[in-house]
């Protein structure tokens, strides 16, 4: 998926901050961090997955916690747009590959 907008809002020592927003339907392609995410929803509802588990979804207000090394991705759901605010905590990324219509698709728990 295509992401619409990327605003870097804070480079503390150790911390980037993005606020990020996907069109409805947008996701990321499954990533890594060398670090600590934290994914604050700020509006709409942020789907997301980590490897193993099923899709999940998150309302704003809510708070994704992603450990170091965790195989993910996140973004809107399939009819609203979500933006949220990604904390890199000393967090390198790693872009895999695709998600899939299908693992974007599956019902969330």
């Amino acid at each position: 998926g295509t992401l619409v907008r990327m605003d870097d809002v804070c480079a503390a020592p150790g911390v980037n901050a993005y606020r990020v927003t996907f069109e409805a339907g947008t996701r990321t392609a499954w990533h890594t961090h060398s670090g600590t995410q934290l994914l604050v929803v700020t509006d709409g509802t942020c789907r997301f997955q980590k490897a193993g588990e099923s899709v999940r979804e998150v309302a704003a207000g809510g708070i994704v916690s992603i450990a170091p090394g965790e195989r993910h991705w996140h973004g809107a759901t399939p009819d609203r747009a979500m933006t949220h605010v990604a904390l890199n905590i000393d967090a390198a990324t790693t872009w895999l590959e695709k998600v899939t219509d299908r693992e974007y698709g599956s019902s969330p728990s």
